[in-house]
C-alpha cells in the first residue's frame, strides 16, 4: 500500500515534466498548470510515502530514477525523440540499479 503513494507521485511527475514540453515555455496555460500540479501532486504523494515509512534513499532513488525512465521512454514515442540502443541500455541500467538498490536496502518484502 506504501508504495502506491511512491508510484502516484512517479505519475505525477512524469506528467509535469511533460507537460513542461508540451508548455513551450511556460506560453500555453493548460500544459503550464498541468506542469505545477502534476508537481505539487508528486512532492505531496512522495512526502505522504516517506512519512509512512519509506527510507528516503530508496524512495528517492526510485522515483528519480523510474521517471527518468519513462519520461526518456515518453520522449521516443511522444515527441520523436531519438534514442540509441546504447541509450536503451542505459535506461535499463537505471532501471537495474533502482531494483538493486530496493533489495540491497533491506527494504523490499
Amino acid at each position: 500500500m506504501i508504495y502506491l503513494f511512491l508510484v502516484g507521485a512517479i505519475l505525477f511527475e512524469v506528467l509535469g515534466t511533460i507537460s513542461l514540453k508540451l508548455s513551450e515555455g511556460f506560453t500555453r496555460a493548460i500544459p503550464s498548470v498541468i506542469v505545477v500540479v502534476g508537481y505539487l501532486a508528486s512532492f505531496f504523494l512522495l512526502g505522504i510515502g516517506l512519512n509512512k515509512g519509506l527510507s528516503v534513499s530508496v524512495a528517492y532513488a526510485i522515483w528519480s530514477g523510474v521517471g527518468t525512465a519513462l519520461v526518456a521512454l515518453a520522449g521516443v514515442f511522444l515527441f520523436k525523440e531519438q534514442i540509441s540502443a546504447l541509450g536503451f541500455v542505459g535506461i535499463g541500467l537505471i532501471i537495474a540499479g533502482v531494483i538493486m538498490l530496493q533489495f540491497g536496502s533491506g527494504a523490499a518484502h
